[in-house]
């Protein structure tokens, strides 16, 4: 079993621009040790038949006709504006001329 080492996580926390004291880095190193410990338990098991997947759930989309429809309902619509004038929103002008 490889030990992280001071030195190793010293080393990663400087490239990561990490500042870190003495407890933290022997907290990360046994947590580092902890993840690295688990993939080795993970690298034992046999995948072979095991079809590769992107997600644990498979996602499929669902779509819809695409129709076009007719509103009636445009003047309740410009009526949620703060102000209208005809049949658009009236809106402050932006751009100078």
């Amino acid at each position: 079993m490889t030990r992280i080492t001071k030195e190793e996580v010293n080393k990663v926390a400087h490239l990561a621009r990490l500042e870190l004291n003495e407890n933290e880095i022997n907290n990360h190193a046994k947590q580092l040790e902890k993840i690295l410990e688990y993939i080795r338990q993970l690298e034992k098991i046999n995948t072979d038949d095991v079809p590769c997947t992107t997600r644990a759930i498979e996602v499929v989309n669902v779509f819809r006709k695409d129709e076009r429809r007719n509103s009636d309902c445009n003047d309740e619509l410009l009526e949620l504006g703060p102000s209208r004038e005809d049949t658009f929103f009236k809106v402050p002008k932006i751009i100078s001329e």
